[in-house]
């Protein structure tokens, strides 16, 4: 068999989602046998994305890649079409790596471990074929599919709340769902041809009118998911009753599908839009950057300030994708992932930690850095990635996006600036509330009551190897930016080419500079 015609993408995706359905059938009543069966479906899965990665994917092609197309429902033009290009791998690659991570991280579970592991492995396959799909009905569907996990595994397992911040889940998504299944069948019965594949979309000659109504539906359900201020109410609550590994899947994976939807559809379906829509996306990812970090400094109850910390590190992923340079759209793709791995490693720490305080009050805590020494070097120095300092990924993907948008020749110089003194701003906010997080705590006089009710154990060596797996990259990417944005660099250069041609004064300026180039030199 020839390796590179093997369906890796279709079985990297059924694979987890059909190994779920084993799980009622595997003796089991303590669960032990449960959360080995399902890390071991998740390591094989992460294997296989790893190989056909490496033995698959050529980093120079900017094209799709691992390509297959079979026939679905031929009557209503839907193909099961799926592929990887540079916007996809990482984030395919994330997926696999946080997923499995978040399957060890469940291990204390034992309420219902196998409907419990069921759901965990249903949307594992279903976040890879988000990023992997290249039909737009097959994608609403997908998009769809990890809904109903989350729902139960925050209405099951979550805190006191868990049920209305489950219904709010639903009701935010699921209504921002329907504005992708409508603008996609717009899309796919516009024109002569139904059609739903997304390579012969970009083919299709929109009027601006219609792409602009298009970009609208579309930037309301990725508003959502991203999020994007006012629709991000649902966020904090979430987080604010989900179990550790959920915590993960949403902060490190959940968020990202937003940010890789309003690329794949908006930027590159949709460029004569993207160009008018650009502005409001950059002022919108100032909004999310400055209100979510204020926010985020208010908050007393732990798990809604990293919440928001998460929301105001999105808003340079919408500034990024706005800023019609190699840079600024590479930039977002790296804070993606750079942000996938510092959030899941903060929000596994907050669960770790309440574990042994079982409490989310800030108030409540102080001093248990004393007798939790390895949990307070962990929350530490994730709280350094997440504050973008030199060294980690997320300084240096800020950095890109501030660079970036400030050489960017699509906005005026004044636009430039105070955009960027706004960023700005941003960054100087965060190390302010996390530095005083981290204060609060685990330094100053240890709670009498906490300890006197609490037994404040350190990090098991379990929790200290998820934490360690999260890091090496994090500081592997901070000091040698090229080993992830050599995946994407040519898919974002031809992207952004594609974009700078849909913007009115790039293409006048363009014009100009071919006229000066081609006329004749006076004196010769």
């Amino acid at each position: 068999m020839n390796i590179a015609n093997f369906p890796w993408l279709t079985t990297i995706i059924l694979f987890p989602i059909a190994a779920s359905l084993l799980l009622p059938i595997i003796p089991d009543k303590e669960g032990k046998t449960v959360r080995w069966y399902s890390l071991i479906v998740g390591l094989i899965d992460f294997a296989l994305i790893v190989y056909a990665f490496y033995t698959g994917y050529d980093f120079s092609n900017p094209d799709l890649q691992l390509v297959e197309s079979y026939p679905w429902v031929p009557q209503l033009g839907l193909n099961w079409s799926v592929g990887a290009d540079g916007l996809s791998m990482p984030l395919i690659i994330l997926t696999g790596f946080i997923t499995t991570l978040a399957i060890l991280a469940a291990w204390p579970v034992t309420f219902k471990p196998k409907l419990f592991y069921f759901l965990i492995l249903a949307m594992y396959g279903g976040q890879i074929a988000v990023f992997a799909v290249q039909d737009m009905l097959l994608f609403f569907l997908v998009w769809e599919l990890e809904l109903v996990p989350i729902y139960f595994l925050l209405s099951i397992w979550g805190g006191k709340k868990r049920q209305y911040a489950a219904t709010k889940f639903i009701l935010y998504t699921a209504g921002g769902s329907l504005f992708i299944l409508l603008s996609a069948l717009t899309m796919g019965f516009y024109g002569d041809t139904v059609t739903f594949d997304m390579r012969a979309l970009a083919l299709k000659d929109f009027a601006l009118n219609f792409q602009l109504l298009l970009y609208a539906g579309f930037l309301i359900a990725y508003a959502v998911k991203l999020p994007i201020i006012p629709l991000h109410t649902w966020l904090p609550d979430a987080h604010g009753e989900a179990t550790a590994p959920v915590h993960m899947l949403l902060a490190g994976i959940l968020l990202k599908m937003g940010g890789y939807a309003l690329i794949r559809m908006n930027a590159q379906l949709l460029p004569d839009a993207h160009a008018y829509f650009a502005p409001v996306l950059v002022v919108l990812g100032v909004v999310n950057i400055i209100y979510a970090a204020l926010t985020s400094f208010a908050q007393r109850n732990l798990k809604r300030k990293i919440a928001y910390s998460s929301i105001s590190h999105m808003g340079f992923v919408l500034i990024g994708i706005a800023s019609f340079t190699d840079l600024g759209l590479s930039g977002a793709v790296l804070q993606m992932v750079s942000h996938g791995l510092i959030g899941a490693s903060l929000f596994f720490l907050v669960g770790a930690t309440y574990d042994r305080t079982h409490t989310l009050m800030l108030d409540e805590m102080g001093g248990v850095g004393k007798r939790m020494r390895k949990i307070f070097a962990m929350f530490t120095t994730c709280s350094m990635a997440s504050l973008a300092l030199p060294g980690m990924s997320g300084f240096v993907a800020e950095l890109m996006v501030f660079v970036g948008f400030a050489t960017s020749d699509a906005y005026s110089p004044t636009f430039r600036v105070i955009v960027v003194f706004l960023m700005a701003v941003g960054v100087i906010l965060t190390p302010i509330y996390l530095l005083s997080m981290l204060r609060e705590i685990f330094y100053g006089q240890e709670n009498e009551e906490l300890v006197s009710h609490q037994q404040l154990i350190d990090a098991e060596p379990r929790e200290v190897f998820i934490i360690a797996c999260l890091l090496i990259p994090i500081i592997g990417i901070g000091f040698y930016p090229k080993l992830l944005t050599q995946m994407y660099d040519a898919t974002t250069v031809q992207l952004t080419a594609r974009l700078r041609d849909s913007v009115p004064t790039l293409t006048a300026q363009k014009e100009v500079q071919n006229v000066s180039l081609s006329a004749p030199i006076i004196g010769n």
